[in-house]
């Protein structure tokens, strides 16, 4: 039986570059005695799902793996259940130091970034049925941790140097080449490392973002192009237009990576350090977020089908799907990571639905505020989601679900996550970081080595190059001769003319 339709038009009578979701405010101020409860409730989680041994944190309930993406989303709930008041400092601290201790001493894949999975009791490198070995690593799921790095690092400077020194171990010189294109690795069937261009619209830009904040130009990468435009209930939503048939690469569109570059970083540019409410520096990823948020809501005006699609976990084979509002040519279409189409595990993703909930205040986040409140299970954390076809909540408890519920009310609560603290690095008196000392010196064998982005040598840095005697690493004079397409080696987003949102249609 379908949900009753909410009582206003089925489209507004909009301009052709105007949707009503950019009339939405995003929910702002201290969470209420139920937004409160959800937080508490998403936590549990994480009490039960942490490994002492290790300090990290199973992606999936009871099963001992994780991978640096569900790292990220645990580090995303720690900073927010601090934040909120479900813990304490003294806790805060007793799970942080075990965890950077842990990503501090990780084996890496063949020295260069974190394997794509690892076992949470003993740290080791294992494969995706949890064996030791070593499998490759992924950008995307990289460019989110230190995403979430940088968030700790500015929020409590205390763990500045700890997590400088992760980043230093790292070896960048496969993942991202001279024109900002970020790459995955795998292993072919000889074992032999092979390296191919990793990241599809919304996530691609979402992960170069947290390269950016250490410095990294990611040109290629942080750019929309190529795109294309998909007509889905009277909204032009743009997909990713690199063909799937001959990448190997499904091009989703999904709501996930909007929202958390929304979250962290405020639909702003990496190097705004401004956290001014309804301002966004990265106009597009805005932009683009309220075409994927209002195909959604016109579709449950249109069938009466509750919609919050993002990629998720089931409880059964094929164990996890991308639920997408448009994918490889087809509108909400639901498939396995071979491409197999199985609706039946289509479902309202609750982090996607809270998200959404955050950020367009409308009769519509309401409904779904109402559907997902109490999904929850008592000590593991809320559900994966709730299917479609009404049969029941999916009986799987991820972190990276119950992480992203909980930064979403981080967010409610106090806006844009990522919260410079360090000061300005143009002004004469910044201190700057163990990070920047490393790659401001030109006699660090390892910056070229390890393909360490080059940084401008402000006041501070030159001051106190000047102070130890040490040589001033400057980039060479043409950084970007090699993309004639990139400024400066940077992202031309400002260039970027945005389509038409809308299109006309019949009701």
């Amino acid at each position: 039986m379908l949900l009753p339709i909410l009582s206003f038009n089925l489209y507004a009578v909009l301009p052709t570059d105007k949707l009503a979701a950019e009339n939405y405010p995003v929910r702002h101020g201290e969470l209420t005695t139920r937004e409160m409860a959800i937080a508490v409730n998403a936590w549990q989680y994480f009490v039960h799902n942490l490994q002492p041994t290790t300090g990290l944190v199973n992606a999936v309930n009871n099963y001992p793996s994780t991978t640096m993406w569900d790292s990220a989303s645990y580090l995303a709930a720690l900073v927010s259940a601090r934040e909120l008041g479900i813990i304490t400092k003294d806790e805060f601290d007793h799970r942080m130091l075990p965890f950077l201790k842990t990503l501090n001493n990780l084996s890496l894949f063949q020295g260069q970034l974190p394997n794509k999975v690892y076992n949470t009791i003993t740290a080791e490198k294992v494969n995706y049925v949890n064996k030791p070995g070593e499998i490759g690593f992924s950008a995307i799921d990289s460019g989110r941790m230190l995403i979430w790095l940088k968030i700790v690092k500015e929020r409590y400077p205390e763990y500045a140097n700890s997590i400088d020194n992760v980043v230093l171990r790292w070896d960048f010189s496969h993942v991202i080449q001279g024109c900002g294109t970020l790459y995955g690795a795998m292993l072919d069937k000889n074992n032999a490392p092979i390296y191919v261009q990793e990241g599809r619209l919304g996530y691609e830009e979402y992960a170069a973002s947290g390269f950016q904040l250490w410095g990294f130009s990611t040109c290629q990468a942080s750019r929309p192009e190529p795109y294309d435009l998909a007509k889905i209930y009277c909204v032009l939503v743009p997909y990713d237009a690199r063909d799937p048939r001959t990448t190997s690469q499904h091009n989703y569109v999904v709501t996930e990576s909007y929202i958390l570059h929304g979250f962290e970083l405020g639909w702003d540019r990496s190097d705004d350090r401004a956290n001014k409410a309804g301002s966004y520096s990265h106009p597009w990823m805005k932009n683009f977020a309220n075409r994927v948020y209002q195909a959604q809501e016109n579709r449950y005006r249109e069938t009466g089908i509750l919609t919050a699609r993002s990629e998720h976990q089931l409880d059964r084979a094929p164990y996890f799907v991308y639920d997408t509002v448009f994918a490889d040519g087809y509108n909400w279409n639901t498939i396995t990571d071979q491409g197999s189409f199985v609706p039946e595990y289509a479902a309202v993703s609750l982090k996607a639905a809270l998200g959404m909930w955050v950020f367009w205040d409308s009769p519509y986040t309401d409904r779904l505020f109402d559907a997902i409140e109490n999904a929850n299970v008592k000590e593991l954390g809320f559900n994966e989601g709730l299917y479609e076809n009404g049969k029941g909540p999916i009986n799987e408890f991820t972190a990276n679900n119950n992480g992203i519920m909980l930064e979403a009310l981080l967010f409610k609560k106090e806006g844009k996550i990522l919260r410079f603290t360090s000061g300005d690095p143009s002004h004469v008196d910044y201190i700057p970081s163990l990070w920047e000392r490393q790659l401001i010196n030109a006699f660090d064998d390892n910056n070229n080595k390890r393909n360490r982005p080059f940084i401008d040598a402000t006041p501070s840095l030159t001051a106190f190059c000047d102070k130890t005697g040490i040589a001033i690493r400057k980039a060479p004079n043409c950084n970007s001769c090699q993309c004639a397409d990139c400024q400066d080696g940077r992202s031309s987003n400002s260039l970027f003319k945005l389509p038409p949102v809308t299109s006309s249609c019949a009701k």
